[in-house]
């Protein structure tokens, strides 16, 4: 009696927080495609080098979620899949992983270009610009991802090719030089990430200090806009270490295995992706007006109009 009440009652534990999960993942990925349509129905938007930025960590962030919750929810149910299957999976979740913080940098070189070389912002700007940088992120993302696949398939015995497992990062290392491999390239890009976002960061405040009072705003908001990128870079990298965390916990305790994953999820992958729409689509005036416009599905005019009303009445 007391054991299956006990296994009752960490179902329905389990339950809830999967419930949790994916509740916070409805609600983040209908907002992050009600703005990746906000992006889309404007041309304006579309030709702006920060909004296409934008709208890639909206459309990465929103994949990576899905994926994420998607994988956690069969390792939280023990579901194996096939080895194949998992390597493209964890595959694409790298890929996604390591393209957030490489976009934040060019969020804040971008900012950099804006407010400290105002006169040549529309040289650099460029479609063409626009296109060789999200080539980069895209070709840099691949790293990471593709020396994890290559390294595992290279010293997994034939067997565990053709096996089902739970599908998770630590089924990927099986030697010690897998996880020092991959750590020494996380360690890489995160240094190459704080260095950029440093620079810009000092340079935008320099810029700040010798504005006038006309741009002193705006160069104040971007100042905490990249400030805002630091604490999303801080927190999406600390992800990076999440399976060595977890790994050390893979042989020890489930429950506490189960526990940290969930954690890790809220914290370091959840939180900060959520931070983005709140940096630009929020914060950002222009694109929050179109934003709600659509969010309101068009009736944003009568609600401002009835605001208005009650606010004459008072």
């Amino acid at each position: 009696s007391n054991s299956s009440s006990y296994s009752f009652n960490v179902a329905l534990y389990l339950f809830e927080k999967i419930l949790l999960m994916e509740l916070l993942t409805g609600i983040f990925v209908y907002i992050n495609c009600l703005m990746i349509f906000t992006f889309m129905k404007k041309e304006t938007f579309r030709e702006e080098t920060r909004y296409v930025l934008f709208a890639q960590t909206l459309i990465v962030d929103t994949a990576l979620i899905f994926f994420s919750t998607m994988l956690g929810v069969l390792s939280y149910f023990q579901y194996t899949v096939h080895m194949v299957v998992c390597t493209f999976l964890f595959l694409i979740q790298t890929f996604f992983t390591c393209c957030t913080p490489l976009t934040l940098v060019a969020m804040c070189l971008e900012r950099y270009v804006a407010i400290c070389m105002p006169l040549r912002h529309a040289d650099i700007s460029t479609s063409r610009t626009r296109l060789y940088g999200l080539i980069t992120i895209w070709t840099i993302s691949c790293i990471i991802p593709v020396f994890s696949v290559i390294a595992f398939w290279a010293v997994a015995p034939p067997a565990a090719l053709f096996s089902y497992v739970v599908c998770n990062a630590e089924v990927m290392i099986i030697e010690e030089w897998q996880a020092h491999g991959r750590a020494v390239i996380f360690i890489n890009l995160f240094l190459f990430a704080v260095i950029i976002i440093v620079f810009t960061y000092i340079k935008i405040m320099i810029a700040a200090r010798a504005a006038s009072s006309e741009k002193k705003k705006s160069t104040n908001k971007s100042l905490r806009t990249v400030l805002l990128h630091g604490v999303q870079l801080f927190l999406c990298m600390i992800q990076f270490f999440n399976p060595y965390i977890e790994m050390a916990l893979y042989k020890v305790d489930e429950a506490t295995l189960r526990h940290v994953r969930y954690s890790n999820f809220i914290v370091f992958l959840f939180l900060p992706r959520s931070l983005s729409p709140l940096v630009y689509g929020v914060r950002d005036e222009k694109f929050f007006l179109v934003f709600r416009h659509y969010a309101l599905c068009g009736t944003d005019h009568f609600f401002l109009k009835l605001f208005e009303i009650k606010h004459l009445k008072v």
